[in-house]
């Protein structure tokens, strides 16, 4: 089959969703790979390197005309208009964007969004999520500890002594758990909380201390344990819980990083307005939810997608792409999810047949001869 890979045209995407390594796979599968002029060449995959493994290098017409076509981000209306009825198109294609999973449907076109796929052991490999949220987690970090004026680790010089910087991180998911690892092979003190029992062990066992909301009903205590890998939204009471208990952290912390996000669903707010108004100045906000909430907000009402904005002194930094800002592994990691994807969909004859009967791909499939499977 004809394996097309175009350039991702959005401003802040960096990343492409094949490289020379899964390329040589395809080929030795016995598909043609279609690589679009300098599509890899923002995450250090220059056009010889896909020629070398047997690539051929094209243009954005060639590259959209293919059987299955490899996107990073949903595809534009422009170009979606150059996906020929009949292709597949497999990506992070945004599963709760109705208008957009509508308008490829009626293109005519079967489409895979990967985000979609279950939480399962089967399907790990083919998380999208985690392997993005994984580098989103450890690049928070780098960026926080950029914009802190101070340094990360304790430090004892003949000048004195300089305190390790105290960071506190709100959600304990891929990205926050791969948050607290880096900050602590930078030498932070760390604190983090997550609404999932469960995350209490993998915190400890990082070196950072669990900040404990108790549960007061067996309500609450039922929801925390989560929906299908992922946290669902807590009842009021012991949101108000947790907003106290942050807000006395957040005081105290110099670097806040937060990272709850429930798919289809708006963020919680986890740092309230008047609780960054009493953080230190010069203290560091990362909101990995930035863009997600009202008006371009987060975890945060402060926060504005794409953006480094100050307040009493807190540097709230909303960038929306991190992972984008590792193109390189990001962009391998991806493309290793992609290709571990195909092999459900395309038989060892390199033709694609599309099983009924299989979960993760009925849960990835968003339409198919020209019909919306799913609906939002």
């Amino acid at each position: 089959m004809r394996i097309g890979v175009p350039l991702e045209t959005r401003p802040d995407e960096t990343r492409v969703a094949a490289t020379p390594e899964t390329v040589k796979k395809l080929i030795s599968q016995g598909h043609q790979v279609l690589i679009q002029k300098d599509a890899g060449v923002k995450a250090s995959q220059p056009d010889a390197a896909y020629e070398a493994v047997g690539a051929s290098i094209v243009d954005a017409a060639q590259a959209f005309s293919a059987e299955i076509v490899l996107k990073v981000r949903a595809p534009e209306a422009h170009e979606l208009k150059q996906i020929p009825s009949g292709s597949v198109l497999i990506g992070m294609l945004d599963p709760f964007d109705q208008h957009n999973i509508d308008a490829m449907a009626a293109q005519g076109i079967t489409a895979f969004s990967l985000e979609a796929a279950p939480r399962t052991t089967r399907a790990q490999s083919m998380d999208v999520l985690s392997s993005q949220a994984n580098i989103a987690g450890y690049k928070a970090v780098l960026v926080a500890a950029n914009e802190y004026q101070r340094f990360m680790p304790m430090l004892m010089t003949a000048a004195g002594t300089v305190k390790a910087a105290r960071i506190l991180i709100l959600g304990a998911g891929v990205a926050g758990l791969q948050a607290i690892a880096t900050a602590k092979r930078l030498g932070a003190v760390i604190e983090a909380s997550d609404v999932r029992p469960a995350a209490k062990e993998q915190i400890e066992s990082l070196g950072a201390k669990f900040v404990d909301v108790p549960y007061e009903t067996d309500e609450e205590r039922e929801i925390a344990k989560g929906a299908g890998g992922y946290a669902r939204p807590m009842p009021e009471a012991w949101m108000k819980r947790q907003a106290a208990l942050v807000a006395e952290r957040a005081q105290q912390a110099d670097i806040v990083i937060t990272t709850a996000l429930i798919p289809g669903r708006k963020p919680p707010v986890l740092l309230q307005s008047d609780t960054v108004a009493r953080m230190k100045p010069g203290s560091v906000v990362i909101d990995l939810a930035a863009g997600r909430g009202d008006n371009g907000s987060g975890n945060c009402p402060l926060t504005e997608a794409d953006k480094i904005v100050e307040k009493n002194g807190v540097k709230i930094i909303g960038y929306t792409n991190l992972a984008s800002m590792v193109a390189a592994d990001a962009s391998a990691l991806y493309a290793r999810n992609l290709i571990d994807f195909m092999k459900l969909i395309v038989n060892a004859e390199a033709k694609l047949l599309i099983p009924a009967d299989d979960d993760i791909v009925t849960a990835c499939l968003m339409c198919r001869d020209g019909q919306a499977v799913r609906k939002n």
